[in-house]
């Protein structure tokens, strides 16, 4: 399919959030504070997780898709399926890909990851069959000759 590049992700920043919720720095409030078109948004094109809320640990969380992009123009800023970014990314050069997680429940929310995809990022199935294309490029410097 695509590869991915320019990928982020935002565990750390997840994990040190809930830290300083469970030692009550920071109070469920604010980080409770999902908008309505969020919630709307993980309805009709979220991906359903087996995780748990980490907050109300009843409500299973939602993954949902934002994109950016400079070819999208009134699509930008849109929440997409994965199927819908797969066609996407045949169909555009580059497209940002917000991923935000989002609890129906309590309105936890947060930024899972970022990536891109589009034409510019699709693999190079032709490339593999080349002579150069076999060389070690591992480390810089290297050849692939001994």
């Amino acid at each position: 399919m695509q590869s991915i590049s320019a990928d982020v992700d935002y565990s750390l920043q997840r994990q040190s959030l809930l830290r300083d919720v469970a030692f009550g720095r920071v109070g469920t409030h604010e980080v409770c504070d999902a908008s309505p078109y969020l919630i709307n948004a993980s309805r009709f094109h979220g991906e359903a997780t087996t995780r748990r809320c980490p907050i109300c640990r009843r409500e299973y969380l939602w993954l949902v898709h934002y994109i950016f992009g400079d070819e999208l123009r009134s699509s930008a800023g849109q929440a997409r399926s994965q199927a819908e970014l797969a066609m996407l990314a045949t169909s555009y050069r580059h497209i940002d890909v917000y991923v935000v997680e989002v609890c129906r429940g309590c309105s936890w929310n947060h930024l899972v990851r970022r990536f891109a995809v589009g034409r510019d990022y699709l693999a190079q199935p032709a490339a593999a069959s080349t002579p150069s294309a076999s060389r070690d490029t591992s480390r810089p410097g290297r050849t692939g000759t001994n």
